[in-house]
């Protein structure tokens, strides 16, 4: 395992109950873009790369034939576990694996997705790669995640890190959409987004060293009260209360039925965003 996988299996195995509590409560209360652009049909097979606590393949089993979910953290598939359990969902098979080494066939897939995750993986690159040997020619690939203005994106790094030391790159537009021209995929969607959320309720979901919990929430305190969007997260004081918006990206391509020349993730991790 990377360095960068030991920080990811780390700090979820430690954010799996709390990190499921955040997205239950956050879920119902906004549209669903990416199940929307998927548009699901009840003859697809679904891979959810990085399913973590399982919401969205759970949401998303009762439209389709059937859901494998993906994720390097034990910890986060005993939440899926739990959560397709209570739900009565039972077309889900759940499957520990890296994302840049997916333990999945080949062409396997009519649609794969990936939320909230490419910020987090070591190699976003070999990733989709993946994605794409997954996925059956003419399927769809979906990648939804966090994605800061260009500008801003090293305060965000930053500060994001400060908070969550899983946290590796938050890719821009521009970067993930290179990353599917490098596979010369066909994008068919696009669209932006935001996130608003509490940030006391963003913090509890977050273990880095001691003391830093303190010392993000200065940080973004004096960002709120200052006005200047120092980190790109929009932070607001309301009614006493910091509140943050995370930037947020979902695209969707169309894989053909050349892969690049049978390119392997290997080959191509390596496009200028490491």
């Amino acid at each position: 395992m990377n360095d960068q996988n030991a920080r990811v299996v780390d700090q979820f195995n430690r954010q799996a109950v709390t990190y499921a509590a955040l997205v239950n409560a956050e879920q119902p209360k906004r549209a669903d873009t990416l199940l929307e652009l998927i548009d699901p049909q009840d003859s697809h097979r679904l891979l959810d790369v990085g399913c973590g606590s399982g919401q969205f393949a759970v949401k998303v089993a009762p439209v389709v034939a059937h859901v494998t979910g993906v994720d390097l953290t034990p910890a986060m598939l005993d939440e899926a576990r739990r959560h397709a359990d209570a739900a009565g969902v039972t077309n889900i098979c759940w499957k520990l694996g890296d994302s840049a080494a997916l333990p999945v066939a080949s062409d396997s897939f009519d649609v794969v997705v990936s939320r909230s995750m490419f910020h987090h993986a070591a190699d976003p690159a070999a990733t989709l790669a993946e994605m794409r040997r997954a996925c059956v020619p003419g399927g769809r690939i979906f990648v939804s995640d966090l994605s800061p203005e260009p500008g801003k994106a090293p305060a965000f790094d930053a500060i994001e890190l400060l908070r969550d030391p899983s946290h590796r790159r938050a890719l821009t537009e521009g970067e993930l959409l290179a990353l599917g021209a490098a596979l010369e995929l066909e994008r068919i969607a696009m669209k932006t987004g935001a996130t608003s959320l509490p940030l006391e309720a963003v913090l509890a979901t977050s273990f880095p060293p001691e003391g830093m919990l303190a010392h993000v929430r200065e940080l973004l305190r004096r960002d709120a009260a200052g006005g200047g969007d120092i980190f790109g997260l929009r932070a607001k004081l309301l009614d006493g209360v910091v509140w943050v918006t995370y930037p947020t990206i979902t695209v969707g391509w169309q894989a053909g039925a050349s892969r690049c020349g049978d390119t392997h993730a290997d080959d191509v991790g390596n496009v200028g965003f490491q």
